[in-house]
């Protein structure tokens, strides 16, 4: 059984479903989203952080890496990537905490342990534990599927944040164990889905199809982008679809664009494809989306998480 990347463990998060939750991040994603605010949740490998800003050009970072990736010029440390192993023992000697490795192997018993320190919260809040990512549901399944039974066979709320792009099989084996999906939706239109995320949706639309026949508990989010899909047609294409197959919905999140995660991509050496493309939509049209979603019968239709 392989033992996934987790490069986050939020603790206290009250936007990932009912309640006070613990969330737990996977890294790996099939999708490659203009906006993701976690690009370090893209690929499955642990990657090394580099929080330039914080470095003094001490250069112990070039003395200690035993690849030899590292080099210093008159006013930055280059990291050359493909050497880069991310084995971390440059992040032991630099003593400004200027790097960081982003994703640790966690086993079944480790994340079921950390998960349980907040079990009180759950208890008096009617929260649990939530997968997300990057992507859980492409993860090893056997790992998560036996993740998801211990927790549930304790009694706790679990809930999977998915973006829906995976074998519906790797859906199928988790289906007893969890308590709602939140599925997101974030266009109707393959050609625009394919355009902005990298793929197209087709996969997508099945998989909640049939998950819903199956009897899962969903929650749709949608996050809202000026220049993707703010606008009443798409809107109206989500209401359609979802009325049209019967899906059966707990709740409609209508997610804000923003643009916090922005910062990370230069840690990653990455560009930021998204800067001055993509916007967040005023108050006034997020409210207009939630009513309409609210004039066809979707009476739990918040703006956030």
């Amino acid at each position: 059984m392989e033992h996934p990347y987790v490069f986050n463990i939020q603790k206290f998060s009250i936007h990932d479903g009912d309640g006070i939750r613990t969330s737990i991040f996977f890294k790996g994603c099939p999708l490659s989203c203009l906006w993701c605010h976690n690009p370090e949740s893209q690929r499955r490998p642990k990657e090394l952080m580099v929080f330039h800003d914080r470095c003094t050009l001490c250069g112990e970072c070039v003395k200690r890496c035993p690849a030899q990736a590292i080099s210093l010029t008159q006013d930055k440390v280059v990291l050359d990537r493909d050497a880069c192993t991310a084995c971390g023992v440059c992040t032991d000697w630099c003593l400004n905490n200027a790097r960081e490795i982003a994703g640790r192997e966690y086993t079944v018993q480790e994340l079921v342990k950390e998960a349980e320190k907040d079990r009180m919260f759950y208890e008096s809040s009617g929260g649990g534990i939530t997968l997300s990512g990057g992507e859980v549901m492409i993860q090893d399944m056997d790992f998560i599927e036996k993740l998801c039974r211990i927790l549930h066979d304790k009694g706790y709320s679990v809930n999977i944040d998915t973006c829906g792009y995976a074998p519906y099989g790797n859906f199928k084996r988790i289906l007893p164990f969890v308590d709602t999906f939140l599925y997101d939706i974030k266009a109707m239109d393959p050609e625009i889905h394919k355009h902005f995320m990298g793929v197209d949706n087709a996969l997508i639309l099945e998989n909640l199809k049939k998950l819903n026949e199956d009897g899962a508990s969903i929650s749709i989010r949608i996050p809202t982008i000026d220049g993707v899909n703010a606008d009443e047609a798409f809107m109206n294409q989500v209401i359609d679809f979802l009325r049209e197959n019967n899906i059966r919905v707990k709740q409609v999140n209508l997610l804000p664009y923003h643009n916090t995660g922005n910062h990370k991509y230069g840690k990653l050496d990455r560009a930021c494809d998204e800067e001055n493309i993509l916007k967040t939509p005023d108050k006034e049209r997020m409210e207009l989306f939630k009513n309409m979603f609210m004039q066809h019968g979707f009476n739990h239709t918040k703006i956030g998480g």
